[in-house]
């Protein structure tokens, strides 16, 4: 079991995208107090813009054989929420995200041109990776950019929470392609639209995945000093 963060900077420097979860349960109520903590993140205005629906136990198990379903070679595609990435990611965007693959597949020991592997272990993503828990995270579509940074906060503050918990996360856009499944599934109204899902539990120190550590870009690459 990861050992809890003590410093805000520990739980920066420890939080990492989890893909392997131990399936030691998440008590209702940490997970409470985590999202009423997390509510203090900024909001433009205080529009708090969030909307969050957790799933654990038999609501989460019936909802991945939901999505084992809609992940069979003959189910109908459905159409994105949004372009998780640009069309065409110029550089040097490209180059970081397929590193970051390429990272994470060399773990797993899964090489380039074994295609079937690659998609099998994406799949994971839609069981949460082994997570005994989850959330989605929604918005109203009338929100903008702006609200969607909050979102953002708010989700950086939950995770930072988690592991100040001992707890471990994944935040994860690819629900962005099923957003009609989760919709119907959560009884969402049809001004709500999906932002991510988050897998939430403990990470698996044994599993190899969890090795990865994504780079950074060097400081001095992106910052700029104005005296």
């Amino acid at each position: 079991m990861t050992a809890a963060a003590s410093t805000v900077r520990e739980a920066v420097q420890s939080r990492l995208s989890v893909r392997a979860f131990l399936p030691d349960p998440v008590p209702p109520d940490i997970i409470r107090q985590v999202l009423e903590d997390a509510a203090r993140a900024p909001s433009g205005g205080n529009l708090q813009p969030w909307h969050v629906d957790v799933l654990a136990g038999g609501t989460l198990a019936r909802f991945k054989a939901l999505m084992q379903a809609r992940l069979a070679p003959n189910a109908e595609p459905e159409t994105p929420a949004y372009d998780v990435y640009p069309p065409q990611l110029p550089s040097p965007w490209r180059e970081r995200r397929f590193r970051v693959g390429e990272d994470m597949y060399a773990l797993l020991g899964i090489p380039r041109e074994d295609k079937p592997a690659r998609r099998r272990w994406f799949a994971n993503n839609f069981a949460f990776f082994g997570a005994p828990l989850a959330l989605m995270c929604s918005v109203d579509r009338r929100m903008g950019p702006p609200q969607w940074s909050d979102l953002g906060m708010f989700l950086q503050t939950v995770m930072l929470l988690l592991r100040e918990r001992g707890l471990d996360s994944c935040a994860q856009e690819c629900w962005a392609f099923h957003p009609q499944t989760v919709g119907r599934f959560l009884g969402w109204p049809d001004e709500r639209m999906i932002f991510c899902g988050m897998a939430i539990g403990r990470r698996d120190p044994e599993h190899p995945v969890n090795r990865l550590r994504s780079e950074r870009a060097p400081l001095d690459e992106w910052l700029r000093f104005h005296d």
